[in-house]
């Protein structure tokens, strides 16, 4: 709406101003009281129309209200602008000449030079289109003289004015340098082309450059315009879809009186982000760098579109230090086939005289042309007059710069479109052509709409290869190339040509890029730094996505990348490495024979198991002797056996728990420790019975007989087998990875299938050991110098206190050390039984024979 109501205005303004005021038509031109402009025409069989912004600078007058306002006087015309006009003329004669383009008609052109303002481009516009020397609109004063189709303008907002009213008659127009997205709008604009990409395609692209080296906090800097703001607004867009952030938007307001570059200089200065894209002119991003140079803003890489990134602006060498590793997009360069060789020869002699040639001549080369006196300018002039000696030295050192090519061939391939277009018109045959029943048009006097049809249909190889058509939104096959600043041997500034980009392709030289001060290394852009493997991100409150923390990953979950939003969990069987970025296989724990700690516990049974052995060979031995008759000799030996037994049982404890081992391991143990108290229980059953039954009329004389022991023994070891039984028969052990006592680790032990069964089993064996600790107890004052119930006492005593010790130990542990905890007990209260037991025995029979008799046992306490 607002650019409508601009046109509209504009429209007004130009009407009122140059069009109330009407003067009788005389035969058939038309009279109307309009200002003369100023511009070239080139005479041919069909012209072709060109609005460019020929001087960058122009004075306004000041208007009084009182009289008609004076024109607008343009002045300085730079070398860039001043070779548009001249590859205009160049272009159109290598046309002329080239017989097989246009065969036998010549090409000529209407030229007129908009100042760089919207009144004089929509002037030029109308003035074209009227014919003639006045600008009347709607009115075609002379027939012939009315160009085929025009180019221009090189500024989008121009362009959009003069499409909307070309469009209204269907007049053809072609842009070398408009690159608005909304000139691609065919219900608007359905005569405009363009050989240039459409801002679209370009906003895109950079977007994608700014990703392409990992840059994920920006600042973005538009002018604000139409140019600058469809074209920020898609980056913007393409940038937060990818993930990335913007940290600030700014906007060069060119038309307010109170400037905003003060304002834009110092959000970039302190702004964290290192990477600012700026989608504006170079006219008016130099506003921009005076303000950051004046504020000392150093260490930014800029991200250039291509109204800027080939300018010739900023190649002084002030700009060095701020612009320095500058990258961006350019228009895709092509050779112009000796253009350098007709800028060789060009001199004042063989100018047309033309204040356009004239006014550059004297800017550029310091001297005046007597015949220019009757122009107003606005500066002093030179005072030594021009000569033919004279030439402008700077053309051929401009020409190796890439950004004096770039434009002018984009100019160059417009002029070369509309040659083709007029061609393909001009040499139609009936039955070949574009129209109804495949008609053709008149070659000479053919209507914009018809020609309209070639421009959309119209295809040319250009002189660098490239294929020039129009899709159906009148825009040319995307490409661009990829240019970066770097620091050349004289101070200055030079844009070094390192990549490409079209619709198929994006491809970057990184070996030839320079950034500031000549690194290679790319610049880092981001809010917060990349969280590494091992690490996540957490966003930060009232903070864009890109400014994040770096949280480590809990227990059991790793990152195998960088910057991950989650951790991931790892499987059952695996736990992360110390750097939580990989899952390792978990180690798989338990008491293995191969470690030194069971390799230990090994070699103790093994060899402890040896010494109850032993203790039985000298049991045998001496058994005749009275110390071991009078100590039941048949249990005794029993219960040595059983003590092995009991040693041996902890060797089913180590190793990998396998389902035998499982079985085996608490059954074996319960088993071997019932018949070792059952012998110990029975020994004190013995003792007591022995000493009662001494005593006259006694009732206990009938149960001292050795059927007894055994009577105790099986019934000891029967419960305890029992209780095994329906263990393994109902609820059997098993074995099981534990994966909740360690984390990191997976521990391969024995689930007791049932916990009842267990506790059973455990208590059972106290139970016995209690019940011999009790009776030994009672009995231990008992006549004679050798009485065994105080050994039994002792024996059990240490036996109860061993595992009442080691069952919380061992409950408070996990893995191969609960193992070892139990399997030390179960050799600690064997060897205490055995010690307790049998040392007093072999100490008497061994060192103190002569305690071995009936009488010493038969003694006084």
């Amino acid at each position: 709406m607002r650019l409508v109501e601009l046109v509209y205005n504009i429209l007004w303004q130009f009407i009122l101003h140059y069009l109330m005021p009407t003067s009788n038509s005389i035969g058939q031109h038309c009279s109307l009281e309009t200002p003369d402009l100023v511009g070239i025409s080139v005479i041919g069989d069909i012209l072709f129309g060109a609005v460019l912004p020929l001087h960058i600078e122009k004075v306004y007058p000041k208007i009084l209200y009182t009289e008609k306002p004076m024109p607008v006087i343009c002045t300085k015309l730079s070398l860039e602008t001043y070779l548009q006009l001249h590859v205009v003329k160049y272009a159109t004669m290598e046309i002329n000449n080239n017989p097989d383009l246009l065969p036998n008609i010549t090409l000529g052109y209407h030229m007129y030079d908009s100042c760089s303002t919207i009144q004089r481009e929509l002037e030029g516009t109308i003035w074209m289109m009227t014919g003639g020397t006045k600008a009347v609109p709607n009115f075609q004063c002379q027939r012939l003289e009315k160009p085929a189709a025009i180019i221009g303008h090189s500024t989008s907002t121009y362009s959009i004015l003069m499409a909307h009213i070309l469009g209204l008659s269907s007049y053809p127009q072609i842009s070398h340098l408009s690159t608005s997205s909304l000139l691609s709008d065919r219900r608007q604009f359905p005569s405009f082309f363009r050989t240039v990409p459409s801002d679209a395609f370009q906003s895109k692209g950079l977007a994608q450059l700014v990703l392409h080296f990992g840059w994920t906090w920006v600042g973005l800097v538009a002018l604000a315009n139409d140019y600058g703001q469809q074209g920020i607004q898609v980056i913007k867009q393409e940038i937060l879809k990818s993930g990335a952030c913007v940290e600030f938007t700014e906007f060069i307001q060119i038309d307010r009186p109170d400037s905003n570059i003060p304002y834009i200089g110092q959000v970039i200065k302190t702004s964290t982000a290192q990477v600012v894209v700026v989608f504006s002119t170079d006219v008016h991003f130099l506003l921009v760098l005076d303000e950051l140079l004046r504020q000392n803003v150093t260490k930014k890489i800029w991200i250039a579109s291509e109204a800027w990134s080939t300018t010739t602006l900023f190649s002084s060498e002030k700009y060095s230090k701020l612009l320095e590793g500058t990258i961006g997009f350019a228009f895709y360069s092509g050779n112009i086939p000796g253009f350098q060789e007709y800028l060789q020869l060009i001199y004042p002699g063989n100018l047309p005289e033309k204040p356009w040639n004239w006014m550059f001549w004297e800017d550029n080369v310091g001297c005046a042309f007597l015949d220019f006196g009757s122009f107003t300018f606005p500066k002093q002039r030179p005072s030594r007059n021009c000569t033919e000696s004279d030439k402008i030295t700077d053309f051929q050192m401009y020409l190796k710069q890439m950004a004096s090519i770039r434009k002018s061939y984009n100019l160059y391939s417009a002029i070369y479109v509309v040659a083709k277009a007029l061609h393909d018109l001009t040499t139609c045959r009936p039955g070949n052509g574009l129209f109804l029943d495949r008609s053709c048009s008149d070659s000479w006097d053919f209507k914009p709409w018809q020609f309209l049809k070639y421009m959309k249909t119209v295809s040319v190889k250009l002189s660098s290869g490239q294929d020039m058509f129009f899709d159906s939104n009148g825009d040319p096959p995307p490409v661009y190339d990829i240019v970066n600043w770097q620091l050349s041997s004289n101070g200055g500034l030079i844009q070094a040509n390192v990549g490409q980009y079209n619709s198929s392709a994006f491809i970057v030289n990184m070996t030839s890029l320079r950034w500031d001060m000549g690194d290679t290394k790319i610049p880092v852009s981001v809010c917060s730094e990349r969280c590494p493997s091992g690490f996540r991100k957490a966003p930060l409150s009232r903070k864009p996505t890109c400014c994040f923390q770096c949280i480590p990953c809990p227990l059991g979950e790793i990152t195998n990348k960088t910057d991950a939003n989650e951790c991931l969990k790892c499987p059952w069987d695996h736990w992360p490495n110390q750097r939580k970025d990989k899952c390792l296989p978990k180690h798989i724990e338990y008491l293995s024979q191969e470690e030194t700690l069971g390799i230990v516990l090994m070699s103790t049974s093994i060899t402890s198991s040896i010494f109850p052995l032993g203790v039985l060979g000298l049991l045998i031995h001496y058994k005749t002797t009275p110390i071991v008759k009078a100590n039941n000799y048949v249990v005794s030996c029993l219960l040595l056996v059983s003590m092995s037994l009991c040693f041996l049982s902890s060797l089913a404890f180590i190793g990998y728990p396998n389902h035998v081992k499982c079985l085996l391991r608490q059954v074996t143990f319960g088993m071997a420790f019932a018949l070792c108290v059952s012998c110990i229980l029975a020994k004190t059953f013995t003792v007591m019975i022995a000493f009662k039954a001494t005593k006259p009329k006694s009732s206990w004389t009938k149960w001292a007989r050795p059927q007894i022991s055994y009577l105790v023994i099986g019934l000891g070891t029967s419960l305890q087998f029992l209780i095994s039984f329906m263990w393994l028969l109902f609820a059997p052990p098993s074995p099981q990875y534990n994966l909740n006592a360690k984390s990191e680790v997976i521990l391969a032990e024995c689930n007791e299938g049932s916990l009842v069964a267990f506790w059973c089993t455990t208590a059972y064996l106290g139970f016995l050991a209690l019940a011999s600790f009790l009776v030994a107890y009672l009995t231990r004052q008992l006549p004679g110098s050798y009485n065994e119930a105080r050994f039994i006492t002792f024996s059990m005593l240490a036996f109860l206190s061993v595992w009442v010790s080691c069952i919380p130990a061992s409950l408070s542990t996990s893995g191969k050390y609960a193992v070892a905890m139990e399997i030390f007990a179960i050799l600690s209260s064997n060897w205490a039984m055995l010690f307790c037991m049998f040392a007093p025995k072999c100490y008497i029979i061994l060192f103190q024979p002569h305690m071995n008799s009936r009488k010493h046992l038969m003694g006084k306490r």
